[in-house]
């Protein structure tokens, strides 16, 4: 059942660490909750959706940690916590984001540990004719899944540039089609988060 919304949040999603950087400006309805955002960002970065993720909202004057944190449910198994945890499909947007410059972090693959900052740049009424979400623009494409996080991300790169295959022939392979330059925002195809969660862990 879709929920009704008036407005649109508009989002600029950044994976940290990457220069240039990796990043998206997406559009999605303020009725969403964060797993539904979750998987937003999923399909408009190009990651699988095959780790845990969880988004924190983090004390800019604090070097580690998190203020809050709204986990996926499937990893309440893992959650050791004193007070009851935040899950992704229970949380609505607007209880972390209600104002422009809003800003969260959004961590995908506890190993790899890919970090993304997302920053809330527009709150803005929807245009009837537009189908929510959309991918506006963005740059580059996200890196190779279960690549070994930032080191690993440039390490393909390298190996792409080098292109030896005597010496890095399995790697090449592995790597496949993938250009970390190609980006196109008319190519994402955005996933029904409810069909997504019942797919996945229904």
């Amino acid at each position: 059942m879709k929920r009704p919304f008036k407005n649109i949040y508009q989002f600029k999603i950044t994976l940290l660490d990457t220069k240039p950087s990796v990043w998206r400006r997406i559009q999605v309805p303020e009725s969403y909750t964060f797993y539904d955002l979750h998987i937003a960002i999923q399909d408009a970065m190009g990651w699988k959706d095959s780790h845990l993720h969880c988004f924190e909202k983090r004390d800019p004057k604090a070097r580690w940690g998190y203020l809050e944190k709204v986990d996926c449910p499937y990893a309440a198994e893992e959650i050791r916590e004193e007070k009851l945890p935040l899950f992704t499909t229970e949380t609505p947007l607007p209880k972390f984001f209600k104002k422009k410059n809003d800003k969260m972090f959004y961590v995908y693959d506890f190993g790899d540990n890919w970090e993304h900052e997302v920053v809330l740049e527009k709150i803005l009424p929807k245009e009837d004719k537009v189908k929510y979400p959309v991918c506006l623009e963005g740059k580059l494409a996200c890196p190779p899944e279960d690549c070994g996080s930032i080191p690993g991300y440039y390490n393909c790169i390298e190996i792409l540039e080098r292109n030896n295959k005597e010496i890095d022939e399995e790697l090449l392979a592995w790597i496949d089609d993938w250009d970390p330059e190609h980006f196109d925002p008319k190519e994402i195809i955005f996933s029904n988060p409810r069909k997504r969660f019942n797919e996945s862990w229904g």
